[in-house]
C-alpha cells in the first residue's frame, strides 16, 4: 500500500502545482467567434459551409505548466541581455537581416536612454543565421550560455522553426519579427509569439484583388522553390480553388537564379490572364523584366517582398501597375511611426523596411514585458502570452492583434506601384457575392 500511496501523493501534488501555476495567468480563451482562425474570410473558410469539423485547432492558447517562476534574478548583473537571431552573412536575405538588426538596436538604445531595466543597460547579443538546418539551434544554445532572457528573430522559415524548437528545450522566449510562415505558430510551442502578419493575410487580400476586384480567372504562378514559396503556393492554390479558379500552371525557380526563360515560356503557352510571382525582391524584378521581354503583357502580382527599393531599382518603369501587399503602411501619418522613421534615418542613413519596423516593435514589446515582470524567463513568457496585457500594444507598424496561437492577424495593406513608387491602401474585405454572380466556378 505504501508505494501506491506515494504515487497518489505525487500525482496529487503535481495537479495542485499545475493549478497554482495557472493561477493569475490568462485562462485559455477561445478566439472571438466573429473571427475565423487565421482571419480567413467566411467565403473561403474550409468546410464551414457543408459540415462542422469535429475539432478546430489553434483557437485555445496552450499554456506552459512547468517550473521556473520561483527563480530569482542574479544579484550581480551589470547588464540585461537580449538575443538577436537574423541573417547577417551567408544568406540572400542579408540586407533584410541587417535592417532587422538595426530596428532591434534602435529600440534597445532608446530603452537604455530611458533608464534601461532599473538602471541596468540592455545589451543585444547578436547571432547570425545562415539558413542551414541545425545552425539556428546552435545559436540559441549560445544565447542560453550567454544568459539572455529572451530573443528576437528571424526571417527564414527553416531557421525560425529550428530556433523555436531549441527555445522550447532551453525555455527562452522567442519574439518572431520577420518569418511569415503560417505554420510557425501552429507548432503549438508556448514559447513564442509573432508581431508580423503571416502570408495568409497577404494571400487572402490577393485572392480578393485578383479574382474579385480585377476579375481574372486564369492565373499562372512562378515561385521560389524554397519553403517560403512552397507554403505560400499551397495556401494560394487552395483558396483560388475555393473561389472557383484553380491555378492553371505552377513554375519554380531557385533563390539566386537569374534566368527564367524556360519557366516563362511554359507559362506563355497556357495563355493566362494574370501572373503571380512569389519570391524575393531581386528574382521577382528579373522575372518581371524577362516576362515583358518575351511578350507576356498580363498583369503581374507578387508577394510582399516586392515592397523593396531593390525591386523598384531593378524593375524600373516596368514596375508600374504591379500589385502586392504589405503588413503595414510605410506612408502612415502616425506620429509614433514618423518619429521612428526620422530616428532610424538619422542613425543608419536609410529608410526602414518592413523587417526593421517589425523588429523595432518586437524589441519594444519584449522590453515592456521585462520591465513589467522582471528577470525571469518563465514570467516573461507568461506575460507575453497572456494576450490581455499586450493585446493592442501600440507599435509603429500598428496595434498588435494576436489570435489564439499568438499570431499577428491585424489588417494589412494593398501596395501598388504608381510612377515608380508604392502606394498603400487598406486591403478591403473579401466579398464574393458579386463575383459568384458572374463566376462559372464553384466553391
Amino acid at each position: 500500500m505504501k508505494p501506491s500511496f506515494k504515487i497518489l501523493t505525487i500525482i496529487l501534488l503535481s495537479i495542485l502545482f499545475n493549478l497554482s501555476v495557472l493561477n493569475g495567468q490568462d485562462k485559455p480563451v477561445k478566439q472571438d467567434k466573429k473571427v475565423n482562425y487565421g482571419k480567413a474570410p467566411d467565403e473561403i473558410f474550409p468546410y464551414d459551409k457543408f459540415v462542422k469539423p469535429y475539432k478546430y485547432h489553434f483557437l485555445i492558447p496552450l499554456q506552459f505548466n512547468g517550473a521556473g517562476r520561483e527563480l530569482k534574478a542574479p544579484s550581480d548583473l551589470r547588464e540585461v541581455r537580449i538575443g538577436f537571431l537574423g541573417p547577417l552573412s551567408g544568406s540572400i536575405m542579408v540586407p533584410q537581416g541587417k535592417q532587422m538588426l538595426q530596428g532591434a538596436t534602435l529600440a534597445m538604445e532608446e530603452a537604455n536612454k530611458n533608464g534601461g531595466y532599473k538602471g541596468l543597460p540592455y545589451k543585444l547579443m547578436i547571432h547570425n543565421d545562415v539558413g542551414a538546418w541545425g545552425a539556428a539551434a546552435n545559436e540559441v544554445v549560445k544565447m542560453d550560455d550567454e544568459k539572455v532572457w529572451a530573443f528576437v528573430g528571424s526571417i527564414d522559415d527553416i531557421v525560425s522553426h529550428v530556433a523555436l524548437r531549441a527555445a522550447l528545450k532551453l525555455e527562452i522566449f522567442m519574439v518572431c519579427t520577420g518569418d511569415p510562415d503560417p505554420t510557425f505558430t501552429e507548432t503549438n510551442i508556448p514559447w513564442t509569439l509573432r508581431v508580423i502578419s503571416d502570408d495568409r493575410q497577404g494571400i487572402y487580400s490577393l485572392i480578393n484583388q485578383i479574382y474579385v476586384k480585377d476579375g481574372h480567372s486564369r492565373v499562372a504562378i512562378i515561385r521560389t522553390g524554397a519553403r517560403y514559396g512552397r507554403v505560400a503556393f499551397k495556401i494560394f492554390s487552395e483558396n483560388a480553388t475555393r473561389v472557383g479558379h484553380p491555378i492553371i500552371i505552377e513554375e519554380r525557380f531557385a533563390d539566386g537564379e537569374t534566368t527564367f526563360k524556360t519557366q516563362l515560356e511554359r507559362i506563355m503557352v497556357t495563355n493566362p490572364d494574370a501572373i503571380l510571382v512569389w519570391g524575393n525582391a531581386k528574382e521577382s524584378a528579373l522575372i518581371l523584366q524577362q516576362a515583358r521581354a518575351i511578350g507576356l503583357k498580363q498583369p503581374v502580382y507578387g508577394s510582399d517582398r516586392m515592397v523593396s527599393p531593390e525591386f523598384l531599382k531593378i524593375a524600373g518603369n516596368l514596375a508600374d501597375g504591379i500589385v502586392t501587399t504589405c503588413q503595414y503602411n510605410p506612408d502612415s501619418d502616425n506620429p509614433k511611426y514618423k518619429a521612428f522613421v526620422v530616428s532610424y534615418h538619422k542613425k543608419f542613413g536609410q529608410d526602414p523596411d518592413v523587417f526593421a519596423a517589425h523588429a523595432y516593435d518586437g524589441m519594444n514589446l519584449l522590453i515592456a514585458a521585462i520591465n513589467k515582470v522582471g528577470l525571469n524567463r518563465v514570467l516573461i513568457r507568461d506575460i507575453l502570452t497572456e494576450r490581455k496585457t499586450f493585446q493592442g500594444f501600440p507599435g509603429v507598424t500598428g496595434n498588435i492583434v494576436l489570435d489564439g496561437s499568438w499570431n499577428e492577424i491585424r489588417d494589412i495593406f494593398i501596395a501598388k506601384v504608381n510612377k515608380g513608387k508604392f502606394e498603400f491602401t487598406p486591403a478591403p474585405p473579401l466579398d464574393m457575392k458579386k463575383h459568384m454572380g458572374s463566376s462559372t466556378g464553384t466553391y
